[in-house]
């Protein structure tokens, strides 16, 4: 795993050979947080990394000046990698749950400036997730909304959508939230 751009820009991480996450590329990571700078600045802002597998995405936005990131990940060889990194980052910005995305969804309090998702592709609950966090409260006004997924998938017609952006078969959605806080 390689941390693209920032202050951790160009480090890399040997990713354990058991983890069964399926980690977003560097092409698309890089594109995406292109993307997402062009938009919106990082420094002082707080972000949420749903279903995390690796960390990569947390760790970019972790390089790349967010004040605090949240990552929420089920799986036990995953969260050791990422607390391993962490720990060899010295960084305590990041706050590492074990847990059930839905669950945290359903029960955060929290409020977040960007929230990325990358929910397993066969997930048969995919299209909830998406549901979930853009009803949710856990998004400051202004905030935008990342949801990682295959071509099959179209939400442009939903409200809050912003763009869809596709790099290879990696496929992006952007919603925002709007600035008023209705």
């Amino acid at each position: 795993m390689r941390i693209i751009r920032g202050k951790y820009g160009r480090r890399r991480f040997d990713v354990p050979k058991n983890i069964t996450a399926r980690p977003t590329t560097d092409f698309a990571r890089e594109n995406i947080f292109n993307v997402l700078e062009n938009l919106r600045d990082f420094e002082g802002t707080d972000a949420l990394d749903l279903f995390a597998g690796t960390g990569a995405v947390s760790f970019e936005f972790l390089s790349r000046g967010c004040r605090s990131v949240t990552c929420v990940e089920q799986a036990m060889t995953q969260v050791n990698f990422i607390r391993s990194v962490q720990a060899k980052l010295a960084d305590e910005n990041l706050s590492v749950i074990k847990g059930d995305v839905f669950k945290y969804i359903s029960t955060c309090r929290r409020k977040f400036d960007f929230i990325f998702a990358d929910p397993p592709y066969a997930l048969e609950r995919f299209d909830e997730v998406v549901e979930k966090i853009l009803s949710s409260e856990m998004m400051k006004p202004g905030a935008l909304v990342i949801i990682e997924h295959g071509k099959d998938r179209d939400y442009s017609s939903h409200p809050l959508f912003r763009e869809r952006r596709a790099y290879g078969s990696v496929n992006f959605s952007i919603f925002e939230i709007s600035n008023s806080q209705e």
